[in-house]
């Protein structure tokens, strides 16, 4: 639903949330080695997902998200509580940082790690609790 007087609004968030987005994957993923992490992309994430809220309204956005935020906060925690078992299942203390590298075709090693695992369900929990703040106070709003 286009209001009146917002063109340069709806033109700027078509542009910008993508990229906001494709930023809070890379601070999610750069997090556990350097600044960044599991909180602030969640929150980068929230404020793209914001604009859009402000530009297109509640509805719109929902159906952009395809997935309740509360899902989302709920996958976020399992996923951090996922992360310290592994370090368990070594006789080691809880969140004791457990590491694997994984062969990828060409050669190219990565290591996936349980740091990353808590930082993602770190980003979904921010991502969904931020967002299901924002959504539930438009739609007040919008009734």
């Amino acid at each position: 639903m286009m209001k009146p007087g917002t063109l340069i609004l709806h033109a700027a968030a078509r542009f910008l949330v993508p990229l906001q987005l494709l930023f809070s994957v890379f601070l999610l993923l750069r997090g556990h080695n350097e600044p960044g992490g599991g909180f602030i992309a969640g929150l980068v994430a929230s404020g793209a997902f914001a604009l859009y809220l402000f530009t297109f309204g509640a509805a719109v956005t929902r159906d952009l998200m395809r997935v309740d935020p509360r899902n989302l906060i709920g996958a976020g925690l399992f996923m951090g509580m996922i992360s310290i078992f592994p370090a368990a299942l070594n006789g080691e203390p809880f969140l004791t940082a457990q590491w694997w590298p994984v062969m990828l075709p060409g050669g190219t090693e990565i290591k996936l790690s349980t740091p990353l695992i808590f930082d993602i369900g770190v980003y979904f929990t921010v991502f969904g609790s931020v967002m299901m703040m924002l959504i539930g106070l438009t739609e007040a709003e919008e009734h």
